[in-house]
């Protein structure tokens, strides 16, 4: 954490796409924290917000893709050839893909905001085949409202910045059970109306 500001201080918008695009993959990177840094240098004037958004989007664009690959032909094959020993049969696996074709989309667009979501939201998704068009338009979108909003919290907080970072963290485990809350409401809704329908 304590390198963050130097790495983003030095490589400027390069630093931000990479590390974006690495933490979206899985590695140990406070996301959350590197977009809201990113707004401050904004506020600060060492960084123009236009390119600043541009490689925040591109670098979470590039990463949750290459998850969505990954998961597309390794994760589907690993499923395919070990899944029997864990229980998970063809039928199971159709059974996913429908549930994403139907309301699993939606996890994709608000998995952003949930820590530990986002990560593997991706791979789930591309393991269950669902298509790259429906992935794209939930996930792009979705990614984009994530990474300005926390540019925009950086640059609105301004010379609070380094008073809040160290109390960010409970409330971005608050916005995670929000955002828990809406995707479950919305599966809810969706269940109890497949179920009405089909009574």
């Amino acid at each position: 954490m304590e390198h963050i500001p130097q790495f983003i201080s030095q490589y400027g918008y390069l630093g931000i796409f990479a590390l974006l695009m690495v933490g979206i993959l899985g590695l140990p990177v406070p996301d959350e924290l590197i977009l809201t840094f990113a707004g401050y240098m904004v506020f600060k004037g060492y960084l123009h917000p236009v390119p600043t958004a541009g490689a925040a989007i591109l670098g979470t664009f590039c990463g949750i893709t290459v998850s969505y690959g990954l998961g597309r032909s390794l994760g589907f094959f690993l499923l395919q050839k070990y899944g029997p020993f864990l229980r998970i049969s063809p039928e199971k696996l159709a059974r996913v893909e429908a549930w994403f074709q139907r309301v699993g989309k939606w996890a994709i667009f608000f998995g952003y905001f949930i820590v530990g979501v986002r990560h593997l939201m991706a791979l789930v998704a591309g393991s269950s085949r669902l298509n790259f068009r429906v992935f794209a338009l939930f996930a792009y979108p979705g990614g984009t409202l994530w990474a300005l909003s926390f540019i925009c919290l950086g640059y609105y907080l301004g010379e609070e910045l380094p008073k809040v970072t160290p109390k960010m963290y409970p409330y971005l485990l608050i916005l995670s059970g929000v955002a828990l809350l809406v995707i479950s409401g919305v599966f809810l809704l969706k269940y109890f109306k497949d179920r009405r329908l089909a009574s």
